[in-house]
């Protein structure tokens, strides 16, 4: 199966067990309105750790009846975060939301060694968008985790990726390592990279998926621009994750996007124990919803 719009997620997560999902600083606005439709919707049941009075003041204000959801009143956001991430660790929840707090607070308590939610394996990102000039949903990654990865995190970036998608219902999701250009370049390391990753796929050193690269963007994308260069591939023009060379690129490429190409999109961050779904405070609650049912879906 593969996903042709974000909406599909829907049909993921309504054909499964309700996830119950813990948003740690539950006091904010956006988060809380993505929270309160899915589980409107019957696709999760939310927790709500944070400042009691600050949720219901939102929640008052947008005419959101929550009669029947769990609120933990600790107004202290440090203490909220390690609450919610316990209550995680001890499988008292299946998915982790970051609501009103920074990114390092949370994630330093998700990397906790007592009870954090550490596997062992690299954290990273992942994107899905939904593109109106791409006939299927595309995954982007990493954006957001990883700011120059190496080979090995190249490696376990791949890894966390294929098995998010194999989750949700692909069968050898296309795996396209960018670099600025289709050819091996021995002084632009993203070709050297790419060059390595495809012949460890072909080695079974990578599996569950198929890894083509280096491929410059257009020839990841478009069938019609492979075809004009002359590249025999199987991922060309047909990917289902793009793989980024670093950070700066990705970050760049995920919010041309949203704000240029309308894209939707839903993200969260995996290699933990459980899917964390951590947003951009630039990301509107519709991203923030598809993100809920994208954590639900890959939390199997």
């Amino acid at each position: 199966m593969v996903l042709k719009s974000l909406s599909d997620l829907r049909n993921i997560v309504a054909g499964g067990p309700v996830r119950k999902l813990v948003l740690a600083a539950a006091q904010d606005e956006q988060s809380l309105g993505a929270v309160i439709r899915a589980w409107k919707d019957n696709l999760i049941e939310p927790i709500l750790i944070g400042d009691k009075e600050g949720i219901q003041n939102i929640c008052a204000s947008h005419n959101y009846d929550i009669a029947g959801i769990r609120i933990i009143h600790e107004p202290n956001m440090d203490m909220a975060v390690e609450m919610s991430v316990k209550m995680v660790s001890n499988k008292q929840a299946d998915v982790l939301m970051k609501g009103k707090v920074g990114t390092s607070t949370l994630l330093k308590c998700v990397l906790n060694r007592e009870w954090g939610l550490r596997t062992g394996n690299l954290l990273s990102h992942i994107a899905l968008f939904e593109v109106d000039t791409y006939p299927k949903v595309i995954a982007v990654t990493d954006v957001a985790m990883n700011i120059a990865p190496n080979l090995q995190d190249k490696i376990a970036i791949i890894n966390n990726s294929v098995s998010c998608l194999i989750k949700i219902g692909y069968h050898l999701p296309k795996v396209a390592i960018l670099g600025a250009v289709e050819m091996v370049n021995e002084n632009m390391e993203a070709t050297l990279h790419a060059a390595l990753l495809s012949k460890m796929y072909q080695r079974d050193q990578i599996r569950n998926c198929i890894i083509d690269g280096p491929l410059a963007f257009d020839n990841a994308v478009s069938i019609e621009s492979a075809r004009l260069k002359g590249i025999r591939s199987e991922v060309a023009g047909d990917t289902d994750i793009l793989l980024m060379p670093d950070i700066e690129v990705g970050n760049v490429l995920y919010k041309s996007l949203v704000f240029f190409a309308k894209a939707k999109v839903a993200s969260v961050i995996l290699g933990a124990s459980v899917p964390i779904v951590l947003t951009s405070r630039s990301d509107s609650e519709q991203a923030k919803y598809d993100s809920i049912l994208l954590s639900a879906a890959a939390s199997k």
